[in-house]
């Protein structure tokens, strides 16, 4: 006989395992919210930006100049996270990461096509962060005249540190959500898991359902004290 879940049935399964469902989504709030707060490193970031133009005297500047410059952007971006770059960022900066730790935390990118690079950089310590991104600019722009035998980098803007910087991550108010929503599915997913591992038959429906048969008849239970049927059948 095929077995048929009804509405009613999913409703009586989830109150019956409500104080589950109640308890997984809390008990995972908590893991999130003490993780977050107290186990995960806060990691800061700080930005600077370069300007990639054409040196000239007149300050005017063709079409072809500028799809010039945007079109070594891509070449600077590559330059930039490079070792001959990150090398001397590493000594000038006097930092312990090696240039694979360096380089990861490193990102670098143009807004919208224009000729402003952005280095942004990601660190445990904000002021860290901000002294690597300006050692960046500063060196990228040095050492760039005598590898591409240019001179088109300038400093638009120096990254600082502000006075109460926020890390970007954790973030704690989006990893407890995210564990309330996946606790919750658990916790739904294993009450329906417990009901049907549960054998045990609580109702006449149960047995109707198990022996395919009608219920003749139910055993009346005692009220010990006053000696009457609770239950009449």
């Amino acid at each position: 006989m095929e077995e048929t879940i009804s509405l009613k049935d999913i409703f009586l399964t989830l109150k019956r395992r409500m104080k589950l469902i109640i308890m997984i989504p809390i008990i995972a709030a908590l893991v999130s919210a003490l993780v977050s707060y107290y186990l995960l490193t806060p990691i800061y970031q700080s930005s600077t930006q370069i300007l990639v133009n054409q040196t000239q005297n007149d300050q005017t500047f063709s079409q072809n100049d500028i799809r010039t410059n945007l079109e070594l952007i891509n070449t600077y971006n590559v330059i930039i996270k490079s070792p001959i770059i990150l090398d001397k960022v590493i000594e000038e900066a006097n930092l312990s990461e090696s240039f694979s730790a360096l380089n990861s935390k490193v990102s670098v990118g143009s807004q919208n096509n224009s000729q402003v690079v952005n280095i942004t950089v990601e660190h445990e310590q904000p002021s860290t962060a901000a002294h690597i991104a300006n050692t960046i600019a500063t060196v990228f722009q040095r050492e760039i005249v005598s590898i591409m035998s240019v001179d088109n980098v300038s400093i638009l803007s120096q990254a600082q540190v502000s006075d109460s910087p926020s890390p970007i991550k954790p973030n704690p108010t989006l990893n407890i959500a995210i564990a309330i929503v996946v606790g919750l599915m658990a916790a739904v997913g294993l009450a329906f898991l417990l009901e049907y591992l549960d054998t045990t038959m609580k109702t006449e429906k149960d047995i109707e359902d198990v022996l395919d048969m009608p219920i003749l008849g139910v055993v009346a239970t005692m009220d010990e004290k006053s000696g009457k049927n609770v239950k009449k059948g």
